[in-house]
């Protein structure tokens, strides 16, 4: 059904990269945050201020399981029933694209967010929307 889940979030210049990590690894569920390896890529940003890319990926399907049961339980009501009305905008191509707020990442709530959010990709093995969004109420992800 999932193939893989992309997270990826930047770091600017004003933050701690260690508590960027830690907001992505209160995304997953403790197994794979323990288990997971991040990829940590220096960039410059548009004034030459640092930025630090962060990133890992899940794989396998224990892995993902318990990834998609940690976002079914985070998820709250609303987020649950924009992420129903709005799903055609957030999907591409097989994929299933997600903006968590960074700073509820970090207390332990997942939100979505716009403003310098933590990006997931979701990757499916089918790329028609009809299925992906069945397979996402099954799994108690959309309302």
């Amino acid at each position: 059904m999932i193939s893989y889940v992309e997270i990826r979030a930047f770091a600017h210049a004003t933050e701690d990269v260690d508590k960027v990590v830690q907001a992505v690894k209160n995304l997953l569920p403790q197994q794979a945050s323990e288990e997971l390896v991040f990829k940590k890529t220096s960039l410059k940003g548009h004034h030459g201020n640092p930025i630090v890319l962060v990133e890992t990926k899940i794989q396998g399907k224990t892995m993902i399981k318990a990834f998609v049961e940690r976002l079914s339980s985070g998820l709250g009501t609303l987020d649950r029933e924009f992420l129903s009305r709005n799903f055609e905008q957030h999907v591409r191509k097989g994929s299933l694209y997600l903006r968590f707020d960074k700073q509820s990442a970090f207390m332990g709530e997942l939100r979505f967010g716009s403003a310098d959010p933590l990006h997931l990709r979701v990757g499916f093995k089918t790329g028609k929307k009809e299925e992906m969004m069945k397979i996402l109420r099954e799994l108690g992800v959309l309302s």
